[in-house]
């Protein structure tokens, strides 16, 4: 079935005349000024991502003492766990987008 959706979209996607594929392939052309600005931007949320994943895991952990102390039982361990899975999207995020688009 995936081969014959492939063969479709081949077909469709040529050109009638030439019989080659007519998809625009555009070039990565963005301004210099704007690529440095948005590397900065993109630096600086990804330094506060990896700061809030950080500060996540020390409270979670804080949080785990003290209620250990107590005598308490929570759900500490899927805190720490959608902490921990956070941290990895964060860190992931480049390469993510880079194995999609590039």
């Amino acid at each position: 079935m995936s081969s014959l959706l492939i063969k479709a979209s081949h077909y469709l996607a040529a050109d009638p005349a030439t019989g080659s594929s007519g998809v625009p392939n555009p070039t990565r052309n963005a301004p210099g000024a704007l690529s440095t600005k948005v590397d900065t931007v993109l630096g600086i949320v990804a330094w506060a991502g990896t700061a809030a994943g950080v500060l996540g895991v020390l409270v979670t952990g804080a949080m785990m003492a003290v209620s250990l102390k107590r005598g308490e039982s929570s759900e500490h361990m899927s805190r720490l766990g959608m902490v921990l899975g956070g941290c990895v999207l964060v860190a992931t995020a480049g390469p993510i987008v880079s194995f999609v688009f590039g």
